[in-house]
Formats: structure tokens, sequence, C-alpha cells
């Protein structure tokens, strides 16, 4: 996984080198970014997905998850942590270009919300390409709103999922992925707690193995048919089909939809199953929104913000969980407590940044012990020492906890380009969570994993980014994982 500097935190890398993993962009624009993965961004081999859906076995495909043939999602079990995964497998004419996969899959895997349903890895070997990506064990939207077993979405879980909807569409454009392809019901999920998430799957940019759009033109949003290409608007558009969805219960052709609307006859759109559950102003602005995202000229719908401050006026129950509006069973949280680790670890399980903060001050640059010698033979210039200070000032701030200036200084280290430092980005990172800054600290922790992917720490400051975001089950799994990194070094150290 990405780029490994032995057991020291403190590298003398080239500054192409850092930049590619600090600088997403740069993986984009076709910058030297193979060698870093992206952060938190797993590669793995095909023996080992092989393995997690037992020879990719028939009976692991999963009927709906947000794909269609002749793609395929398989449910998967990572060997090592016991993870339940979605895998999906290209065909092989999906993505002949392994470098326009890689950087692609690369930059949707920096994603992280706990509104999307997020990339966690790829495997590129041969002709295989595959992606791997959190498991969604509740099913799509689809499901639950056209195939009901047991009970219809309630009108509240429905504005929900809206609201979540576009929360994830407006988180994606504020991280630069403002276009989604083909947005419909089988490509929003539900988790274990019944929150609906979007599939990170249709952020991937159009290849090979299939068009943006589904073949259905009545829903096609009206300027992809004129140029064949996706726009912010059109998925805009894309997600007014959802609304009238969400509405009626069926899948209705939008200019049937807009017939009845501009007919004044709107409550034949909605569906039966609501009736009397909403209130007639609700009702008439969810339509408003609905109309305004399918008007012909993309110029004239709503931006995704625009949209979740009108859908969130809308929301109800706001403190009732999904899962109990959705009448499912919320499987059972691992708890941290079962996890053995570290303090370190159990003060990020408890988000305790006061003994985090003592921790890491403790610890010092512990793992960087002979580097000094190391880097005693290279010619110090101006800037490398420059570089050193900045280090310097950026301890002391943080030992004073003056994190504005302990982030200040740690950034012009990074800056520089000259040396990397996991610790660096640990220290950084706890300033932001000191800060109140959640997504740099969530991206230094990630940062810190792909410079040095045996380093439980990097793990554990990802796992209280992640509970500060909300983010528990995620934080879990990350838990997880730096306990049994842990649990191995120590098993090492003992069979010395």
């Amino acid at each position: 996984m990405g780029a490994r500097c032995s057991k020291f935190s403190l590298c003398w890398w080239p500054p192409h080198f850092k930049s590619s993993v600090l600088e997403s962009t740069d993986l984009e624009n076709g910058g030297e970014g193979d060698a870093a993965a992206a952060a938190a961004f797993a590669e793995f081999g095909l023996d080992e997905l092989r393995a997690a859906t037992d020879g990719f076995s028939p009976e692991r495909i999963v009927s709906e998850h947000g794909e269609k043939a002749p793609n395929v999602v398989y449910r998967g079990t990572l060997f090592h942590t016991g993870r339940v995964v979605a895998i999906k497998r290209f065909n092989r004419a999906a993505w002949p270009d392994a470098r326009q996969f890689l950087e692609e899959a690369r930059s949707v895997g920096q994603l992280r919300s706990e509104r999307l349903a997020n990339l966690i890895g790829c495997c590129c070997e041969g002709n295989e390409r595959l992606l791997v990506a959190e498991f969604m064990p509740h099913e799509t939207l689809a499901k639950h709103l056209f195939h009901w077993d047991t009970q219809p979405l309630s009108w509240a879980m429905r504005i929900r999922v809206a609201l979540y909807l576009a929360q994830a569409l407006d988180y994606c454009s504020s991280r630069g992925k403002a276009l989604y392809h083909d947005l419909n019901a089988y490509r929003v999920l539900f988790d274990q707690d019944g929150n609906p998430r979007l599939s990170c799957f249709g952020l991937m940019k159009n290849s090979r193995d299939g068009k943006s759009y589904s073949t259905n033109l009545a829903f096609t949003p009206p300027e992809y048919l004129r140029t064949g290409r996706v726009t912010p608007e059109s998925v805009v558009y894309s997600f007014g089909t959802l609304l009238l969805d969400l509405l009626s219960g069926k899948h209705i052709p939008p200019s049937h939809a807009l017939d009845l609307i501009r007919g004044k006859n709107f409550l034949v759109l909605m569906d039966s199953c609501l009736e009397g559950h909403f209130s007639s102003t609700d009702g008439t602005e969810v339509v408003r929104l609905a109309s305004r995202c399918l008007q012909i000229e993309p110029r004239e719908r709503p931006n995704v913000k625009s949209l979740v401050t009108a859908l969130t006026s809308l929301q109800k129950d706001a403190a009732v969980p999904s899962y109990v509006m959705m009448g499912i069973e919320r499987a059972p949280a691992t708890t941290v407590q079962r996890l053995s680790v570290s303090p370190l670890g159990e003060a990020c399980s408890r988000v305790d940044l006061t003994a985090i903060h003592e921790m890491l001050e403790k610890v010092g640059y512990k793992d960087d012990e002979g580097v000094a010698n190391e880097l005693s033979f290279q010619m110090w210039t101006n800037q490398m020492q420059e570089t050193l200070n900045s280090k310097k000032h950026g301890d002391s701030a943080f030992r004073a906890k003056d994190f504005g200036t302990a982030i200040e200084y740690y950034t012009q280290f990074i800056d520089t380009g000259t040396m990397i430092s996991p610790t660096v980005l640990a220290r950084r990172c706890l300033s932001y969570l000191m800060s109140n800054m959640l997504q740099e600290a969530l991206g230094d922790a990630m940062q810190a994993q792909v410079v040095s992917p045996e380093w439980p720490t990097a793990y554990y400051l990802q796992a209280a980014a992640l509970l500060s975001l909300g983010m528990e089950s995620d934080a879990q799994e990350i838990l997880k994982d730096g306990a049994t990194l842990e649990a191995k070094f120590n098993s090492r150290n003992r069979t010395v």
C-alpha cells in the first residue's frame, strides 16, 4: 500500500514524491503520483480478493448493490481483518488503461464521508479491474421503494433519504467530484444503522463498460442526449427523478410527472401509502423542488447546496434513528473495549484529545532514532535548515498547546517538499482535531498511514477523526486494523 520508509517517521524523499502524497490534484493532472497511493486507500492483490469471494463464487454476487450487468458486485470478507466489503469486478473491456483506472480509483478513494459508501481499495492485475468499497447490508433505495416486503418507507424517512443524498452530492462537489454517473435509486444504499448512503461507484469517470446513463431515455437529462456529457446540472436533473421516486413510490417518467404538476394534479403523484402522513405544505414543497430540478434548461435548475438548505427545513423526527424508522434490526456494533489496544488506541477510541496530546508529546520522535546520523552525511542547505527550524518551532508550539501556531509551522515543514514525517503529520492531525478542523485531521492521519503503513498510531488517529465526524462504524474498522498491526508488532518482539 503506497510508499514505505522502513521504521522511520522521518524520510529523505524527493519533492515530487511528497507532493504526490499530499496533493490529490497531482494524480488527476497526470503528475507523478504512481509512487503513492491515495490516502488510506489500499491496493489489494487479486488472490486476496479471489479468496474474499470464494473464487468469485456466483453465490457471493449481490443482486442489488447499485450496479447492473455486465459488471458484477460481490459480497466479500477480507481474510486478515474479517471485514465485509463490496467488491465490484468490471468486465475486461471496461478499463483497458491500467494507469487511468488506478488514478481514478485513488482519486475517488480519497473521499471519506458518512453520506457515502466509501471506496477503500482497488485491484489492478493483468486484465482484472476491481473496486473495494464499504458493504451496505440493508440493500438499495429501489428495494425499499419499489419492492418492499414488510412496510413502505415513511414520509420522514423519504425526506431523510433526499437530504442525505443531497448532502453526499454537496460533499463530493466540495471535494472536486461534482459529476456523478447514472444517479438512480439503485445507487442509494442503506448501512447497518439504516442510514442512506450514496454508492461511490458512480463517482468513477465513465469507462468502456457503458454509458453514463441508463438506456431508458425517458429519465436521461435532455442535455446529455444532445452532448453525451455529464455536467453538475445533469446530476441535479437525476436528483429530481429520485425525488419523484420518493414521492410516488414508482419510477415515473419526468415528462409525465411534469404534466401532472402543471395541471395541478400533483397529488396523483403521491404514493397512496403516504396518505395522511404528511402536510400539504411539505408535499407541495417537495414537488416544487422536483420540478425545479427537472427544468429543461440546465441553468434554471437549483444547485446542490440550495437543495440541502431546502430539505433540511423539511426534516421531521430528526432524533429518531433511521433503523427505527425503517423497522429493521440494527446489527450489534463491535465495541472498542473488545479490542486489545495500547493506551493511545484507547484514548483515540474515546476521542480524549488531552490524553492523546500527552502521549504524542511523550513519545516524541522515537521512531526517528538514527535518522539524524543518516542525514548528517548529506550536504545541508539553507532550505533544509529552515525546514528543520519549522519543525522545531512547530514542536515548541505543540508542547505549549498553541495548536494554531503548531499547524502553521508544521505546514511550512510539510510544504517544503524535502522531507516527510508521519510524526509531524500525526501532530498536525491532533492540532487540527483540537481546532475542530475534522476533515483536515482525517486527511493527515490518512497520509501518515500512506507514508508508514505499519504504524498503528496513524490508524488510531484516523479512528479519532472518524469518530469526531460521526462515522462510528468506519472508526471501529480502522481501530481493528490498528489493533491487528499492534498485535503483530508485539508478537514479533516477543519472538526476537
